[in-house]
């Protein structure tokens, strides 16, 4: 009898290691609340215009660390820090102000301290950044929006009428209106004229930002992305080899090109695109990106921002990567 358990176990583990993808299963979760950043950041720009920059690490001279802010949107007349929230289930304000999430299968519930109480911390800490860099935005120009993207998310009158709160409803209605308005939850962050002082601002502003210390991303097939840290490659030791190049000193993007079923006994390749870190520019022309040619089952290991595990993906499943300096 013990043997027959014994050997149903051993199958279990065997059909579920070779069936069911269990870290691709986590994978997608990782990359979930990640894609839903980037979604928003692409919507807001296609809508109102300005860039977006996303998954910034901004350093907080109290806490000593560095504190994530999902998006800055920089447009002609504000600077809006945007917290993305791809929460589900029901939302609603506790007694004393915090966040109390409800879920839609288990009814379990997860308390936040306030999420526009925190997106404001998150902007002063922003403008302090700023300001250290020799960017001094002028009074009210900074402003803080929290938007729950996912249809899922069912939000009580109390959170539906915080003005710094862009609920599902809103968010699905949103869109592009004449040059002489914008809607009410928006229009506050479009003012102002344009002048050589404000130019110059927008043009330090700008360079803050793009070089302001960033989550690495990563693109997924699927259309997935990831924020985190990249931490190895691991594989076979002549890959570890081809890819001996490839560090975050010296590398700021990879792109995996193609892929060949014609590996022989050694497995398919695949052929990674990378292009030396280089900060007089914004990217690398054709002619410098540099090729290695590695086995497709070759792994990146990489730590999901907001996970406590890291993960194993394997280069065959990315399309790219964008390492922070």
């Amino acid at each position: 009898m013990w043997f027959e358990i014994l050997c149903g176990l051993v199958f279990f583990r065997f059909f579920r290691r070779f069936f069911y993808d269990e870290d691709e299963d986590l994978l997608n979760n990782d990359s979930s609340d990640s894609s839903a950043i980037f979604y928003v950041a692409t919507r807001i720009e296609k809508i109102y215009g300005g860039k977006a920059y996303v998954g910034l690490r901004i350093p907080d001279a109290d806490s000593n660390s560095r504190q994530n802010i999902d998006m800055v949107l920089v447009t002609k007349g504000a600077v809006m820090v945007v917290s993305v929230w791809n929460l589900t289930g029901s939302v609603d304000i506790d007694s004393d102000g915090s966040w109390v999430t409800t879920g839609e299968k288990r009814h379990k519930k997860e308390k936040h301290p306030s999420l526009v109480d925190e997106t404001k911390r998150r902007a002063a800490i922003l403008e302090s950044y700023l300001e250290q860099r020799g960017v001094t935005l002028p009074e009210g120009y900074l402003i803080g929006r929290v938007v729950l993207p996912n249809p899922n998310c069912r939000v009580t009158y109390a959170i539906d009428s915080l003005p710094e709160v862009i609920s599902f409803d809103k968010w699905s209605e949103l869109k592009p209106e004449p040059k002489a308005g914008f809607s009410n939850w928006f229009k506050d962050a479009f003012r102002g004229g344009k002048s050589d002082t404000q130019e110059a601002m927008h043009q330090k502003l700008h360079f803050s930002l793009s070089t302001a210390p960033m989550w690495d991303r990563l693109e997924l097939k699927g259309d997935r992305n990831i924020l985190g840290e990249f931490i190895e490659f691991k594989g076979k030791q002549e890959d570890m080899h081809a890819l001996r190049n490839v560090k975050r000193s010296k590398v700021s993007r990879l792109v995996i090109q193609k892929s060949s079923l014609f590996g022989g006994l050694g497995g398919s390749k695949i052929q990674v695109l990378y292009a030396s870190r280089d900060y007089r520019s914004e990217g690398a022309s054709a002619s410098e990106w540099m090729e290695a040619t590695v086995k497709s089952s070759t792994e990146i290991v990489f730590q999901p921002l907001n996970s406590q595990k890291t993960r194993k993906i394997k280069l065959s499943s990315v399309v790219s990567a964008s390492l922070s300096a």
